[in-house]
């Protein structure tokens, strides 16, 4: 398996599980539990965000960028909706 496909994996896996530890911060009822899945999250996404960092300066995650007049289209929609 080579690099690319290694962080590739790796960052699916931490998105999954970003997911799963949202989840249980919100659902969580009792202070202590909360806290306890909070932290885990937070440094659950800071991995994340490091793994996007280094495959984006490796050029393996490119994002292509919106057009303004989509993001504005896209602001208005919601802004009707509140």
């Amino acid at each position: 398996m080579d690099d690319k496909t290694l962080m590739e994996n790796l960052l699916i896996t931490v998105k999954a599980t970003s997911g799963l530890l949202y989840n249980g911060t919100i659902e969580s009822s009792t202070a202590n539990v909360r806290s306890a899945f909070d932290s885990v999250l937070e440094k659950t996404m800071n991995m994340q965000k490091d793994i996007y960092a280094k495959m984006s300066e490796k050029g393996w995650y490119q994002v292509t960028p919106v057009e303004q007049q989509k993001i504005t289209q896209t602001a208005q929609k919601f802004s009707q909706m509140q």
